[in-house]
């Protein structure tokens, strides 16, 4: 007779684990509240991170006035071309939603806690989540904020390419400055900037129209009035 074929042995805590990760994973949704304009190299590495542990649910920020999105030097692409980028890195690995949405006048979300308005916000964020979720975030001040939300915050580490310095390289880059900003976002994002550089050449010659209260940015324009 022909020998047995050898079968690994795998322990029955071995399986637990991976069936408690795998169903951790499918349970939970992480939330990713972030302004994304434009998606950066940090913001795909943070993702591709939370994907690893959970369902993804990203809200860029959206600030209408009268039904139209208001935008800016600091939030120069409108949601559906952040939903774009989005799209063409990550297909339908992940969800975008539009629930992060501010409408004017935007002085109503403040003082943050206060604010009616700025709990309808959050009820709006957490619309259509049923599994057990928690809030991504890599500022600590943001981090306590989102606590008192009960928004169930996971803190991570601050990435070294920030959004910010991504515009201000673009800006640069439309002042005909050689600035490398190619690097510091996806080669499909940058394909995306590339075909919407009438809105980076427009913002560029522009004063920045932002207003920063309790370390949040609204734009100016709606701030006090709808």
């Amino acid at each position: 007779m022909g020998s047995s074929p050898i079968v690994p042995t795998l322990n029955l805590h071995t399986f637990i684990e991976i069936g408690q990760i795998n169903y951790i994973a499918q349970l939970t949704v992480s939330i990713y509240l972030a302004h994304l304009n434009p998606l950066t190299n940090a913001h795909v590495e943070i993702i591709e991170e939370l994907k690893n542990e959970s369902k993804v649910k990203v809200l860029p920020v959206i600030f209408l006035r009268n039904g139209k999105e208001v935008n800016s030097r600091s939030f120069p692409f409108s949601y559906e071309i952040r939903k774009q980028m989005l799209e063409v890195v990550f297909g339908n690995t992940i969800t975008v939603s539009p629930n992060y949405t501010f409408h004017a006048p935007f002085c109503r979300y403040l003082p943050p806690l206060l604010s009616p308005t700025s709990w309808q916000l959050r009820k709006q964020i957490i619309e259509g989540i049923d599994e057990e979720y928690f809030s991504y975030t890599g500022d600590k001040t943001e981090g306590r904020m989102l606590k008192m939300y009960r928004l169930n915050p996971k803190i991570g580490k601050r990435k070294t390419v920030s959004a910010s310095n991504v515009k201000k390289k673009l800006y640069e880059a439309a002042s005909g400055k050689n600035t490398n900003w190619e690097k510091d976002v996806p080669q499909k994002v940058a394909e995306i900037i590339k075909q919407n550089w009438n809105i980076i050449e427009k913002f560029s010659k522009e004063e920045d129209k932002t207003k920063k209260v309790a370390g949040m940015k609204f734009p100016k324009e709606g701030y006090w009035s709808k």
